[in-house]
């Protein structure tokens, strides 16, 4: 009884000693596919880092993804942007030209006939699409954002401040080359030229809601008075003691509208809300709005900006906008500005444009030479300044893709380090495991008996 628990002791160890064997060849076999870890047995704190390294991976693989996609959104917005400033510039050109006063009825006729069709072509560009997703319609890419009317409507005519006229009236922290600064024309029943003043906090520090109503002639010349003798603000006139310098200011200014918002008048585009009440009241007297004919753009988008997020941590929406919107790129103006009551209309610069068109075709040289300019000169700068801050973005972009391509390399190393196999060494090991277990097989069939009769 005692031979048969022996052998059968014996028998017990040599199989668990060849299992173990065949075991250890086994895992070997799996690390030929150049990872030594396939489960958390294999070692846990480096199977730990591993899960950790891995998780780096797959974010840092998102985030390339993120950056191609919006590389690829900002660099087609970029090249379509550099083809309307060019635009842009053109019809700066042509409106200098326009404003010089030797020109003939003809001359002004094919003036208009080229910046009208260049205003087409601006509205069809702003359309263009990436596959089937607009460039410039904001989270609304499926709509077709910018139509440019056929019919032409009555706008409001605004009066555009030039470069003196902006730092006299609105101060010298305004910054003209990025902003238009306007006011409403006005005529009285008797058909003279007034202009009305609708930004309620001209000065950031004014107590008092200004509203003022200036004659054309002040507008054009009177200020220019008022500088001569020592404002250069109008907040510098009003709080002078000068009695020549009230006299011009009370000569130039026909005096304040109590209260006053251009919403209550005018669409976001420029649009009277309701043709019967196109009045202001001051004293006894009616101010009538001027409204000049012309196309109309709309935008049929929104203003809300995608984002791509490129790195980890708290998200930024201003570095990881990649699109641009109307009000974007084509500013706002007097009619839908923060002071006016209305929503980004999304084409200020592009009705703008149009009003110049009108006054082209209308052989106003005056207007053109004060307002026209200044109109396709700000138009011109707010696109500049949109075209610079994409290609800002898009050069952060770029920047962040070489850091995250240079992680990437990190990351692989790091997963290599913890999991990787030495191949020569797995080569030998599992050489030796393999002349091993074929040697315990064969001792195993030669000293092992068969049968219980073969051992006895």
């Amino acid at each position: 009884m005692g031979v048969r628990i022996g052998s059968m002791h014996f028998m017990y160890n040599y199989q668990n000693s060849l299992n173990h064997a065949y075991q250890q060849q086994g895992k070997l076999f799996e690390q030929a596919d150049g990872s030594s870890l396939h489960r958390a047995s294999d070692n846990p704190m480096n199977y730990a880092k591993l899960l950790r390294y891995n998780v780096s991976e797959t974010e840092n693989t998102q985030y390339l993804e993120n950056i191609k996609t919006a590389g690829s959104w900002m660099k087609h917005s970029d090249d379509v942007m550099i083809h309307m400033t060019e635009m842009m510039q053109t019809l700066k050109e042509k409106s200098v030209s326009a404003a010089n006063s030797d020109k003939a009825e003809d001359d002004f006729a094919a003036i208009h006939k080229e910046m009208f069709a260049h205003m087409q072509e601006l509205v069809s560009v702003a359309n263009t699409q990436v596959g089937d997703r607009y460039l410039f319609a904001g989270q609304k890419d499926l709509t077709k954002p910018f139509e440019m009317s056929i019919k032409e409507y009555d706008r409001g005519l605004p009066k555009n401040l030039d470069v003196s006229q902006s730092a006299f009236f609105k101060g010298t922290d305004s910054d003209y080359n990025t902003e238009l600064f306007q006011m409403l024309t006005v005529t009285d029943d008797s058909g003279n030229t007034f202009y009305l003043e609708t930004d309620g906090g001209r000065f950031k520090d004014a107590d008092a809601v200004n509203y003022n109503l200036y004659t054309k002639d002040f507008m054009d010349n009177g200020y220019k008075e008022l500088i001569a003798l020592g404002c250069s603000t109008i907040e510098e006139a009003e709080n002078s003691t000068d009695e020549n310098i009230q006299a011009l200011l009370t000569e130039g200014r026909v005096g304040k509208v109590d209260a006053f918002q251009v919403s209550d008048y005018f669409t976001n585009q420029g649009l009277l809300k309701d043709e019967t009440n196109n009045k202001i009241s001051l004293g006894d007297t009616e101010y009538t709005f001027t409204t000049v004919k012309q196309n109309i753009v709309t935008y049929n988008g929104d203003e809300n900006l995608i984002s791509m997020v490129k790195l980890n941590g708290a998200t930024d929406p201003a570095a990881d906008t990649v699109n641009s919107t109307g009000a974007g790129m084509f500013g706002r103006d007097i009619f839908d500005n923060d002071n006016s009551g209305n929503d980004p209309s999304g084409t200020a610069m592009l009705n703008e444009l149009l009003c110049v068109c009108s006054r082209v075709n209308n052989c106003d040289i005056h207007w053109m030479s004060s307002d026209g300019v200044t109109v396709a000169d700000v138009a011109h700068s707010t696109m500049l300044v949109q075209e610079t801050k994409v290609g800002a973005r898009q050069q952060l972009y770029n920047q962040v893709e070489t850091m995250l391509n240079a992680q990437a390399d990190n990351i692989t190393e790091d997963i290599t380090n913890v999991s990787g196999a030495d191949i020569a060494q797995l080569a030998t090991k599992l050489m030796q495991q393999t002349a091993l277990y074929n040697l315990s097989l064969s001792l195993g069939g030669r000293i092992l008996p068969q049968s219980l009769a073969d051992y006895l």
